[in-house]
């Protein structure tokens, strides 16, 4: 799994692959010029641990690809981690839309890929700590940016059904939210046939 780093990482990385491609081999030893020994130590915990270089021996290094490393930062992986996920959750809406119509509406792309999660308002802070652990920008309520983001909604009290391995909205909630608006249409009568009519 790759993550975004900080400026100071990709100038290093940018150096290192600049000065060595991906096949020549590197000590932390390029650095001794340019910045003290902890940011130094820093930088190479950095670049490891994010998947921008890997270690080859104790003080040898080598660059990833960075093609692997830009398609990395694309990878979908909210759906991965919260199955490591210690509180509640419900994917909601959309989201939810796309769960329970098997995916047959798809509401991301590389480009833009919200994700709608109930969380209970008093678990704000663990949810935002574990989507920053795993650098996945989050929003309270409303929010946008290129790729894979969350939209966090608190609520007071939380419902939710296992579908998939994954929690999420009841499919009576779900199927109103796409019978409520003409653009959910498909979605809709896909749900309504493969479970029947359920909402009111």
């Amino acid at each position: 799994m790759y993550n975004e780093i900080p400026n100071y990482g990709l100038r290093a990385y940018a150096l290192f692959f600049s000065k060595h491609g991906l096949n020549e081999e590197f000590t932390q030893s390029d650095l001794d010029w340019i910045v003290g020994q902890s940011m130094k130590k820093k930088i190479f915990s950095l670049l490891v641990n994010n998947g921008w270089i890997k270690k080859i021996s104790t003080n040898s290094y080598k660059c990833v690809n960075p093609e692997m490393i830009l398609k990395g930062l694309l990878e979908f992986k909210v759906s991965k981690i919260m199955k490591e996920a210690k509180k509640p959750y419900a994917f909601t809406g959309l989201s939810a839309i796309e769960i329970w119509s098997d995916y047959s509406y798809i509401q991301r792309g590389r480009e833009k890929s919200p994700y709608y999660i109930k969380i209970l308002k008093k678990d704000l802070k663990y949810w935002k700590s574990f989507f920053n652990r795993y650098r996945i920008p989050n929003y309270i309520k409303v929010g946008s940016t290129i790729g894979e983001f969350v939209i966090l909604i608190p609520v007071d009290k939380l419902h939710s059904t296992e579908k998939d391995e994954m929690c999420v909205d009841t499919l009576q909630e779900t199927e109103k939210i796409a019978k409520a608006n003409s653009f959910y249409a498909y979605p809709y009568n896909y749900m309504k046939d493969k479970y029947g009519t359920i909402t009111a």
